[in-house]
Protein backbone atom coordinates (compact mmCIF):
# COMPACT_ATOMS: atom_id res chain seq x y z
CA UNK A 1 0.00 0.00 0.00
CA UNK A 2 1.32 3.42 -0.96
CA UNK A 3 2.54 5.55 1.91
CA UNK A 4 1.64 8.75 -0.02
CA UNK A 5 -2.09 9.27 0.35
CA UNK A 6 -4.10 11.89 -1.50
CA UNK A 7 -6.81 13.53 0.59
CA UNK A 8 -9.92 14.38 -1.44
CA UNK A 9 -12.41 17.17 -0.80
CA UNK A 10 -15.17 15.54 1.27
CA UNK A 11 -18.93 16.05 0.94
CA UNK A 12 -19.57 18.78 3.50
CA UNK A 13 -23.35 18.80 3.37
CA UNK A 14 -26.45 17.75 1.45
CA UNK A 15 -26.35 18.66 -2.22
CA UNK A 16 -22.91 20.31 -2.12
CA UNK A 17 -20.80 19.49 -5.16
CA UNK A 18 -17.88 21.91 -4.86
CA UNK A 19 -15.97 24.19 -2.53
CA UNK A 20 -13.54 27.09 -2.79
CA UNK A 21 -10.15 26.85 -1.10
CA UNK A 22 -9.98 29.89 1.20
CA UNK A 23 -6.67 29.25 2.94
CA UNK A 24 -4.25 26.47 3.81
CA UNK A 25 -3.51 26.03 7.51
CA UNK A 26 -0.41 23.94 6.71
CA UNK A 27 2.38 24.05 4.14
CA UNK A 28 4.51 21.47 2.33
CA UNK A 29 6.87 19.82 4.82
CA UNK A 30 4.64 20.35 7.85
CA UNK A 31 3.92 17.42 10.16
CA UNK A 32 0.18 17.02 10.78
CA UNK A 33 -1.72 15.01 13.35
CA UNK A 34 -4.89 12.99 12.84
CA UNK A 35 -7.96 15.31 12.77
CA UNK A 36 -5.79 18.44 12.77
CA UNK A 37 -7.46 21.22 10.70
CA UNK A 38 -5.43 21.62 7.51
CA UNK A 39 -7.52 23.73 5.12
CA UNK A 40 -10.40 26.22 5.22
CA UNK A 41 -12.99 25.73 2.49
CA UNK A 42 -16.03 27.81 1.59
CA UNK A 43 -19.04 25.89 0.32
CA UNK A 44 -22.40 27.22 -0.81
CA UNK A 45 -23.50 27.09 2.84
CA UNK A 46 -20.56 28.18 5.02
CA UNK A 47 -16.82 28.38 5.55
CA UNK A 48 -15.51 25.29 7.33
CA UNK A 49 -12.16 23.91 8.44
CA UNK A 50 -11.42 20.38 7.23
CA UNK A 51 -9.32 18.04 9.42
CA UNK A 52 -6.65 15.62 8.21
CA UNK A 53 -7.67 11.99 7.71
CA UNK A 54 -4.16 10.74 8.44
CA UNK A 55 -1.13 11.77 10.46
CA UNK A 56 2.07 12.37 8.52
CA UNK A 57 3.97 14.98 6.51
CA UNK A 58 2.44 17.18 3.83
CA UNK A 59 4.21 16.43 0.54
CA UNK A 60 2.08 18.33 -1.97
CA UNK A 61 -0.69 20.95 -1.99
CA UNK A 62 -2.68 20.45 -5.16
CA UNK A 63 -4.87 23.57 -5.22
CA UNK A 64 -4.10 27.17 -4.35
CA UNK A 65 -6.37 29.53 -2.37
CA UNK A 66 -9.11 30.91 -4.60
CA UNK A 67 -9.51 27.74 -6.65
CA UNK A 68 -12.87 25.97 -6.77
CA UNK A 69 -12.60 22.18 -6.35
CA UNK A 70 -15.17 19.48 -7.03
CA UNK A 71 -16.14 17.16 -4.19
CA UNK A 72 -14.05 13.99 -4.49
CA UNK A 73 -11.07 15.72 -6.13
CA UNK A 74 -7.62 15.40 -4.45
CA UNK A 75 -6.50 18.56 -2.66
CA UNK A 76 -3.40 17.53 -0.67
CA UNK A 77 -0.95 14.61 -0.45
CA UNK A 78 0.32 13.29 2.88
CA UNK A 79 3.23 10.92 3.53
CA UNK A 80 1.78 8.62 6.21
CA UNK A 81 5.14 6.97 7.00
CA UNK A 82 7.76 9.75 6.95
CA UNK A 83 10.13 7.80 9.23
CA UNK A 84 10.71 5.25 6.46
CA UNK A 85 13.05 7.60 4.65
CA UNK A 86 12.58 9.85 1.63
CA UNK A 87 9.42 9.17 -0.32
CA UNK A 88 9.96 7.93 -3.89
CA UNK A 89 9.79 10.70 -6.47
CA UNK A 90 8.44 10.43 -9.97
CA UNK A 91 12.00 10.55 -11.35
CA UNK A 92 13.07 7.54 -9.29
CA UNK A 93 10.20 5.29 -10.33
CA UNK A 94 11.15 2.36 -12.57
CA UNK A 95 10.45 3.32 -16.18
CA UNK A 96 8.79 1.08 -18.74
CA UNK A 97 11.17 -0.92 -20.93
CA UNK A 98 11.62 0.11 -24.58
CA UNK A 99 9.43 -1.79 -27.03
CA UNK A 100 11.22 -4.32 -29.29
CA UNK A 101 12.64 -3.10 -32.61
CA UNK A 102 9.78 -4.53 -34.62
CA UNK A 103 6.94 -2.07 -34.38
CA UNK A 104 9.09 0.24 -32.29
CA UNK A 105 7.59 3.61 -31.44
CA UNK A 106 9.11 6.57 -33.21
CA UNK A 107 10.92 9.12 -31.03
CA UNK A 108 8.82 12.22 -30.37
CA UNK A 109 5.72 10.13 -29.73
CA UNK A 110 4.29 9.92 -26.21
CA UNK A 111 5.47 6.57 -24.94
CA UNK A 112 8.43 6.55 -27.36
CA UNK A 113 12.09 6.08 -26.38
CA UNK A 114 13.91 8.89 -24.66
CA UNK A 115 17.67 9.57 -24.97
CA UNK A 116 18.35 7.35 -21.95
CA UNK A 117 17.00 4.29 -23.75
CA UNK A 118 13.80 4.20 -21.67
CA UNK A 119 10.22 4.94 -22.48
CA UNK A 120 8.97 8.29 -21.18
CA UNK A 121 5.57 7.99 -19.57
CA UNK A 122 3.39 10.11 -17.29
CA UNK A 123 3.21 8.63 -13.82
CA UNK A 124 -0.14 6.95 -13.33
CA UNK A 125 -0.77 6.61 -17.09
CA UNK A 126 0.79 4.27 -19.61
CA UNK A 127 2.61 4.71 -22.89
CA UNK A 128 0.23 6.07 -25.53
CA UNK A 129 0.81 5.53 -29.24
CA UNK A 130 -0.50 8.95 -30.18
CA UNK A 131 1.14 12.05 -31.54
CA UNK A 132 1.61 14.90 -29.08
CA UNK A 133 -0.71 17.76 -29.98
CA UNK A 134 -1.38 21.18 -28.57
CA UNK A 135 -4.98 21.74 -27.60
CA UNK A 136 -6.62 24.12 -30.11
CA UNK A 137 -6.76 27.62 -28.76
CA UNK A 138 -9.75 29.81 -29.42
CA UNK A 139 -11.13 27.62 -32.21
CA UNK A 140 -7.90 27.62 -34.27
CA UNK A 141 -7.39 24.29 -36.11
CA UNK A 142 -4.78 22.16 -34.36
CA UNK A 143 -1.59 21.15 -36.09
CA UNK A 144 -0.37 17.58 -36.31
CA UNK A 145 3.27 18.58 -36.13
CA UNK A 146 5.25 17.79 -33.02
CA UNK A 147 7.25 21.02 -33.18
CA UNK A 148 6.70 23.04 -30.03
CA UNK A 149 4.66 26.22 -30.19
CA UNK A 150 6.90 28.87 -28.72
CA UNK A 151 4.29 31.64 -28.72
CA UNK A 152 4.03 32.98 -25.15
CA UNK A 153 0.67 31.85 -23.71
CA UNK A 154 -0.20 35.36 -22.59
CA UNK A 155 0.50 36.71 -26.05
CA UNK A 156 -1.68 34.06 -27.65
CA UNK A 157 -4.55 35.06 -25.42
CA UNK A 158 -4.10 38.79 -25.76
CA UNK A 159 -5.92 39.17 -29.08
CA UNK A 160 -9.48 40.26 -29.36
CA UNK A 161 -11.84 42.26 -31.47
CA UNK A 162 -9.66 45.34 -31.10
CA UNK A 163 -6.33 43.61 -31.81
CA UNK A 164 -4.72 45.34 -34.82
CA UNK A 165 -3.76 43.51 -37.97
CA UNK A 166 -0.08 43.15 -38.94
CA UNK A 167 1.30 46.38 -40.40
CA UNK A 168 4.12 46.48 -42.95
CA UNK A 169 5.13 43.01 -41.91
CA UNK A 170 6.41 44.29 -38.55
CA UNK A 171 4.36 41.85 -36.47
CA UNK A 172 3.18 38.34 -37.29
CA UNK A 173 0.56 38.06 -34.57
CA UNK A 174 -1.76 40.11 -32.36
CA UNK A 175 -0.30 42.86 -30.21
CA UNK A 176 0.00 42.19 -26.49
CA UNK A 177 -1.16 45.26 -24.56
CA UNK A 178 -3.44 46.03 -21.65
CA UNK A 179 -6.81 47.74 -22.33
CA UNK A 180 -5.69 51.11 -20.84
CA UNK A 181 -2.60 51.06 -23.10
CA UNK A 182 -4.77 50.29 -26.15
CA UNK A 183 -7.03 53.23 -25.32
CA UNK A 184 -4.00 55.49 -24.79
CA UNK A 185 -2.68 54.50 -28.24
CA UNK A 186 -6.06 55.18 -29.86
CA UNK A 187 -6.23 58.63 -28.22
CA UNK A 188 -2.76 59.49 -29.59
CA UNK A 189 -3.43 57.96 -33.01
CA UNK A 190 -0.63 55.41 -32.64
CA UNK A 191 -0.82 52.04 -34.43
CA UNK A 192 0.19 49.39 -31.88
CA UNK A 193 1.27 47.01 -34.65
CA UNK A 194 4.18 49.31 -35.49
CA UNK A 195 5.63 49.24 -31.96
CA UNK A 196 8.14 46.79 -30.53
CA UNK A 197 7.00 46.21 -26.95
CA UNK A 198 9.47 46.37 -24.07
CA UNK A 199 7.14 44.99 -21.43
CA UNK A 200 6.77 41.39 -20.12
CA UNK A 201 6.52 38.84 -22.94
CA UNK A 202 7.00 41.66 -25.45
CA UNK A 203 3.89 43.54 -24.39
CA UNK A 204 3.51 47.19 -25.36
CA UNK A 205 3.68 49.58 -22.42
CA UNK A 206 2.37 53.12 -22.00
CA UNK A 207 5.96 54.38 -22.28
CA UNK A 208 6.36 52.55 -25.62
CA UNK A 209 3.25 54.30 -26.96
CA UNK A 210 4.44 57.69 -25.66
CA UNK A 211 7.81 57.20 -27.33
CA UNK A 212 6.22 56.19 -30.64
CA UNK A 213 4.01 59.27 -30.52
CA UNK A 214 7.05 61.53 -30.46
CA UNK A 215 7.83 62.01 -26.80
CA UNK A 216 5.99 63.87 -24.04
CA UNK A 217 2.87 65.74 -24.99
CA UNK A 218 0.71 68.24 -23.22
CA UNK A 219 -1.87 66.24 -21.36
CA UNK A 220 -5.32 66.61 -22.84
CA UNK A 221 -8.48 66.26 -20.79
CA UNK A 222 -9.30 62.58 -20.79
CA UNK A 223 -12.57 61.62 -22.39
CA UNK A 224 -15.02 60.00 -19.99
CA UNK A 225 -14.75 56.21 -20.34
CA UNK A 226 -17.69 53.88 -19.96
CA UNK A 227 -15.97 50.53 -20.35
CA UNK A 228 -14.29 47.72 -18.43
CA UNK A 229 -11.59 50.08 -17.15
CA UNK A 230 -14.19 51.52 -14.77
CA UNK A 231 -15.98 48.30 -13.91
CA UNK A 232 -15.50 45.70 -11.20
CA UNK A 233 -16.48 42.07 -11.74
CA UNK A 234 -17.26 39.95 -8.67
CA UNK A 235 -17.58 36.18 -9.19
CA UNK A 236 -20.88 34.83 -7.88
CA UNK A 237 -20.03 31.74 -5.86
CA UNK A 238 -20.25 30.13 -2.45
CA UNK A 239 -22.79 31.52 0.01
CA UNK A 240 -23.81 34.40 -2.27
CA UNK A 241 -24.54 32.03 -5.16
CA UNK A 242 -26.69 29.70 -3.04
CA UNK A 243 -28.56 32.66 -1.53
CA UNK A 244 -29.35 34.04 -4.97
CA UNK A 245 -30.61 30.68 -6.20
CA UNK A 246 -32.76 30.19 -3.10
CA UNK A 247 -34.25 33.68 -3.26
CA UNK A 248 -35.18 33.32 -6.94
CA UNK A 249 -36.70 29.89 -6.29
CA UNK A 250 -38.68 31.22 -3.31
CA UNK A 251 -39.87 34.40 -5.03
CA UNK A 252 -41.23 32.49 -8.03
CA UNK A 253 -42.61 29.51 -6.10
CA UNK A 254 -44.41 30.87 -3.03
CA UNK A 255 -46.94 33.70 -3.52
CA UNK A 256 -45.70 36.36 -1.10
CA UNK A 257 -47.86 38.73 0.92
CA UNK A 258 -46.37 41.34 3.28
CA UNK A 259 -48.21 43.15 6.08
CA UNK A 260 -46.93 45.96 8.28
CA UNK A 261 -47.53 47.02 11.87
CA UNK A 262 -46.07 50.02 13.74
CA UNK A 263 -45.93 49.50 17.50
CA UNK A 264 -44.93 51.33 20.66
CA UNK A 265 -42.14 49.23 22.21
CA UNK A 266 -41.27 51.56 25.09
CA UNK A 267 -42.13 48.88 27.65
CA UNK A 268 -39.92 46.37 25.83
CA UNK A 269 -36.98 48.80 25.96
CA UNK A 270 -37.50 49.27 29.71
CA UNK A 271 -37.88 45.53 30.24
CA UNK A 272 -34.53 44.95 28.51
CA UNK A 273 -32.88 47.52 30.80
CA UNK A 274 -34.18 45.66 33.85
CA UNK A 275 -33.18 42.31 32.36
CA UNK A 276 -29.58 43.45 31.93
CA UNK A 277 -29.36 44.04 35.67
CA UNK A 278 -30.31 40.44 36.48
CA UNK A 279 -27.38 38.21 37.53
CA UNK A 280 -28.39 35.48 35.05
CA UNK A 281 -27.97 37.88 32.12
CA UNK A 282 -24.80 39.73 33.12
CA UNK A 283 -22.58 37.74 30.76
CA UNK A 284 -24.95 37.86 27.77
CA UNK A 285 -25.70 40.37 25.05
CA UNK A 286 -29.34 41.32 25.67
CA UNK A 287 -30.79 43.13 22.65
CA UNK A 288 -34.27 43.91 21.29
CA UNK A 289 -33.86 40.86 19.03
CA UNK A 290 -34.23 38.66 22.11
CA UNK A 291 -37.72 39.97 22.85
CA UNK A 292 -38.67 39.90 19.16
CA UNK A 293 -37.67 36.23 19.04
CA UNK A 294 -39.62 35.49 22.21
CA UNK A 295 -42.65 37.33 20.79
CA UNK A 296 -42.56 35.17 17.64
CA UNK A 297 -42.24 31.94 19.65
CA UNK A 298 -45.16 32.85 21.92
CA UNK A 299 -47.32 33.89 18.94
CA UNK A 300 -46.56 30.58 17.16
CA UNK A 301 -48.14 28.69 20.06
CA UNK A 302 -51.32 30.69 19.50
CA UNK A 303 -51.20 30.23 15.69
CA UNK A 304 -49.40 26.92 14.87
CA UNK A 305 -50.17 27.08 11.12
CA UNK A 306 -47.62 29.90 10.80
CA UNK A 307 -44.88 27.34 11.52
CA UNK A 308 -45.48 25.11 8.50
CA UNK A 309 -44.34 24.28 4.99
CA UNK A 310 -46.02 23.51 1.67
CA UNK A 311 -45.26 20.10 0.13
CA UNK A 312 -45.86 20.14 -3.61
CA UNK A 313 -44.74 16.52 -3.86
CA UNK A 314 -47.50 15.20 -1.59
CA UNK A 315 -49.98 18.10 -1.84
CA UNK A 316 -49.90 18.59 1.91
CA UNK A 317 -49.34 21.37 4.41
CA UNK A 318 -46.86 20.11 7.00
CA UNK A 319 -47.32 21.84 10.37
CA UNK A 320 -44.18 21.61 12.52
CA UNK A 321 -44.53 21.00 16.26
CA UNK A 322 -41.02 22.37 16.79
CA UNK A 323 -39.63 25.80 15.90
CA UNK A 324 -36.16 25.99 14.41
CA UNK A 325 -35.94 29.78 14.56
CA UNK A 326 -33.82 31.25 11.77
CA UNK A 327 -31.96 34.54 12.27
CA UNK A 328 -30.78 36.22 9.07
CA UNK A 329 -27.15 37.30 9.43
CA UNK A 330 -25.09 39.45 7.05
CA UNK A 331 -21.52 38.17 6.69
CA UNK A 332 -18.56 39.08 4.50
CA UNK A 333 -19.45 36.15 2.24
CA UNK A 334 -23.14 37.01 1.93
CA UNK A 335 -26.42 36.50 3.75
CA UNK A 336 -26.88 33.32 5.78
CA UNK A 337 -29.82 32.18 7.93
CA UNK A 338 -28.62 29.87 10.72
CA UNK A 339 -31.31 28.68 13.11
CA UNK A 340 -31.75 27.94 16.80
CA UNK A 341 -32.94 24.35 17.04
CA UNK A 342 -36.20 23.74 18.96
CA UNK A 343 -36.19 27.35 20.15
CA UNK A 344 -39.73 27.08 21.54
CA UNK A 345 -38.50 24.82 24.35
CA UNK A 346 -35.84 27.26 25.58
CA UNK A 347 -36.12 29.52 28.60
CA UNK A 348 -35.48 33.24 28.08
CA UNK A 349 -31.94 32.81 29.45
CA UNK A 350 -31.28 29.83 27.15
CA UNK A 351 -32.72 31.70 24.17
CA UNK A 352 -30.47 34.70 24.88
CA UNK A 353 -27.44 32.44 25.09
CA UNK A 354 -28.34 30.60 21.86
CA UNK A 355 -28.83 33.87 19.95
CA UNK A 356 -25.54 35.24 21.27
CA UNK A 357 -23.62 32.15 20.10
CA UNK A 358 -25.41 32.12 16.75
CA UNK A 359 -24.62 35.77 15.98
CA UNK A 360 -20.97 35.59 17.08
CA UNK A 361 -20.39 32.39 15.11
CA UNK A 362 -21.95 33.91 11.99
CA UNK A 363 -19.80 37.05 12.27
CA UNK A 364 -16.65 34.93 12.49
CA UNK A 365 -17.65 33.01 9.35
CA UNK A 366 -17.61 29.67 11.21
CA UNK A 367 -21.29 28.70 10.98
CA UNK A 368 -21.42 24.94 10.20
CA UNK A 369 -23.78 23.77 7.41
CA UNK A 370 -25.93 21.85 9.94
CA UNK A 371 -26.89 25.13 11.64
CA UNK A 372 -28.37 26.43 8.37
CA UNK A 373 -30.53 23.41 7.62
CA UNK A 374 -34.03 22.63 8.82
CA UNK A 375 -35.25 26.16 9.59
CA UNK A 376 -39.04 26.52 10.04
CA UNK A 377 -39.59 30.26 10.70
CA UNK A 378 -37.23 33.25 10.48
CA UNK A 379 -36.53 36.80 11.66
CA UNK A 380 -34.46 39.39 9.78
CA UNK A 381 -33.33 42.26 12.00
CA UNK A 382 -32.99 45.15 9.54
CA UNK A 383 -33.11 47.58 12.45
CA UNK A 384 -29.39 47.08 13.12
CA UNK A 385 -28.77 48.94 9.83
CA UNK A 386 -31.01 51.86 10.82
CA UNK A 387 -33.79 50.70 8.46
CA UNK A 388 -37.44 51.07 9.40
CA UNK A 389 -38.60 47.81 7.81
CA UNK A 390 -38.67 45.86 4.55
CA UNK A 391 -40.49 43.19 2.55
CA UNK A 392 -38.39 40.08 3.23
CA UNK A 393 -38.39 37.06 0.92
CA UNK A 394 -39.19 33.70 2.50
CA UNK A 395 -36.36 31.22 3.02
CA UNK A 396 -37.17 28.12 0.93
CA UNK A 397 -39.54 25.75 2.74
CA UNK A 398 -40.72 28.31 5.32
CA UNK A 399 -44.17 29.90 5.45
CA UNK A 400 -43.35 33.18 7.24
CA UNK A 401 -40.53 35.62 8.00
CA UNK A 402 -40.63 38.69 10.25
CA UNK A 403 -38.66 41.87 9.54
CA UNK A 404 -37.83 43.77 12.74
CA UNK A 405 -37.11 47.47 12.12
CA UNK A 406 -35.10 50.08 13.96
CA UNK A 407 -36.48 51.47 17.24
CA UNK A 408 -36.78 55.27 17.06
CA UNK A 409 -37.92 57.95 19.56
CA UNK A 410 -41.17 59.09 17.92
CA UNK A 411 -44.10 61.39 18.79
CA UNK A 412 -46.91 59.00 19.74
CA UNK A 413 -50.36 59.27 21.22
CA UNK A 414 -50.09 57.63 24.65
CA UNK A 415 -53.00 57.75 27.12
CA UNK A 416 -54.63 60.51 25.12
CA UNK A 417 -51.58 62.76 24.98
CA UNK A 418 -48.71 63.13 22.50
CA UNK A 419 -45.53 61.76 24.04
CA UNK A 420 -42.09 60.75 22.79
CA UNK A 421 -42.18 56.95 22.75
CA UNK A 422 -39.88 54.18 21.45
CA UNK A 423 -41.51 52.99 18.22
CA UNK A 424 -40.68 50.33 15.63
CA UNK A 425 -42.28 48.88 12.51
CA UNK A 426 -42.75 45.15 11.93
CA UNK A 427 -43.27 43.51 8.54
CA UNK A 428 -44.48 39.94 8.08
CA UNK A 429 -44.07 38.19 4.73
CA UNK A 430 -45.93 34.90 4.37
CA UNK A 431 -46.82 32.18 1.89
CA UNK A 432 -50.39 32.94 0.82
CA UNK A 433 -50.96 29.29 -0.14
CA UNK A 434 -50.84 28.42 3.56
CA UNK A 435 -51.51 31.63 5.44
CA UNK A 436 -54.48 33.76 4.49
CA UNK A 437 -54.86 37.42 5.39
CA UNK A 438 -56.75 36.71 8.61
CA UNK A 439 -54.18 34.31 10.02
CA UNK A 440 -51.24 36.50 9.00
CA UNK A 441 -52.88 39.57 10.54
CA UNK A 442 -53.66 37.84 13.83
CA UNK A 443 -50.12 36.49 14.14
CA UNK A 444 -48.58 39.91 13.42
CA UNK A 445 -51.02 41.56 15.85
CA UNK A 446 -49.96 39.15 18.63
CA UNK A 447 -46.25 39.74 17.98
CA UNK A 448 -46.88 43.47 18.21
CA UNK A 449 -48.97 43.11 21.38
CA UNK A 450 -46.18 41.13 23.05
CA UNK A 451 -43.62 43.83 22.22
CA UNK A 452 -45.94 46.56 23.50
CA UNK A 453 -46.19 44.82 26.88
CA UNK A 454 -43.82 41.81 27.11
CA UNK A 455 -44.18 41.23 30.84
CA UNK A 456 -47.97 41.32 30.66
CA UNK A 457 -47.99 38.94 27.69
CA UNK A 458 -45.69 36.47 29.44
CA UNK A 459 -47.94 36.46 32.48
CA UNK A 460 -51.26 36.10 30.61
CA UNK A 461 -50.34 34.04 27.51
CA UNK A 462 -47.90 31.46 28.87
Amino acid sequence: MSRIKEFTLPDLGEGLTEGEILSWLVKVGDTVQLNQPIVEVETAKAAVEIPAKWAGVVTRILHEPGETVQVGSPIVAIDTDPDAGPAPSAESLEAVEVAPAEGAIEPGIIGGPSPGGRTAVLVGYGPKNVTAKRRPRGGTPSSSTTAPDRTPPAAADAGGPDAPEPADGNRAGPVLAKPPVRKFARDLGVDLATISGTGPLGSVTREDVQKAAGGPRIAQPAATAFDESREQRIPVKGVRKLTAENMVASAFTAPHVTEFLTVDVTRSVKALERLRTKPDFHDLRVSPLLLAAKAVLVAVKRHPMINSTWSGETDEIIVKEYVNLGIAAATERGLIVPNVKDAGRLTLRELAEALDVLVQTAKSGRTPPADMQGGTLSITNVGVFGVDTGTPILPPGEAAILAFGVIRPTPWVHKGRIRIRQVTTLALSFDHRIIDGELGSKFLRDVGAFLEDPEGALLSWT
